[in-house]
C-alpha cells in the first residue's frame, strides 16, 4: 500500500513501482507500518520524516516525569521522636511525588526478634496509609527487612 506525500492513496504496488513513484516525486519511500497487511508505505523527504520523530521522541521525554525512589532506614528499636521525624520526611517525599523504600537492617542478636521489627514496619506503613499505597510488602533479605511506599494517585 503506496501513499503519495499530498497523503491520497496510490493503492497496491509492487514495490519496483512505488520506488519509480518516488524517484518521480524526488522523494524517498519510506516503510512506516512494516506489520500491516498489506505494508504500507509512504513517500516522503526521508530527512525531514527522521527529524520529526526525533522532534517527538525529544517532546514526549521532557513531558516524561521520573519518579525517585528515596531510602530511608529504619531500626527495630527506633525511639518514638525519631519514628516521628522518618514519618515526617517520608510523607514529604511521597507528597512529593516520589516513592519511599524503607530498609530495616537487623544486626546481631536482633536477628532473634524480628517480630519486634515487623510490628515497627507495620506501624509505619500505618502512618503512611493515608498518603502512599504499598508496592512491596515487608520482605526478609538476608540481614535487611525492607518495602516499598508509593504515592496514592490523585484523580
Amino acid at each position: 500500500m503506496v501513499i503519495d506525500p499530498s497523503g491520497n492513496s496510490l493503492g497496491i504496488l509492487l514495490r519496483k513501482e512505488a520506488l519509480e513513484r518516488a524517484y518521480d516525486f524526488d522523494l524517498d519511500l519510506v516503510c512506516v507500518a512494516p506489520q500491516a497487511t498489506p505494508p504500507v508505505c509512504k513517500i516522503l523527504d526521508y530527512g525531514k520524516y527522521r527529524f520529526e520523530q526525533q522532534k517527538k521522541a525529544k517532546e514526549a521525554k521532557r513531558n516524561q516525569k521520573v519518579t525517585e525512589v528515596k531510602p530511608l532506614r529504619l531500626s527495630p528499636v527506633i525511639d518514638k521522636h525519631d519514628f516521628d521525624t522518618k514519618v515526617k520526611q517520608s510523607t514529604k517525599w511521597l507528597e512529593e511525588g516520589n516513592k519511599v523504600r524503607i530498609d530495616m537492617r537487623f544486626r546481631g542478636r536482633m536477628m532473634t526478634r524480628q517480630d519486634v521489627g515487623k510490628k515497627v514496619m507495620e506501624s509505619f506503613i500505618a502512618e503512611l496509609s493515608g498518603i502512599g499505597n504499598v508496592d512491596k510488602q515487608p520482605v526478609m533479605e538476608g540481614n535487611t527487612m525492607s518495602c516499598v511506599i508509593s504515592p496514592v494517585k490523585n484523580k
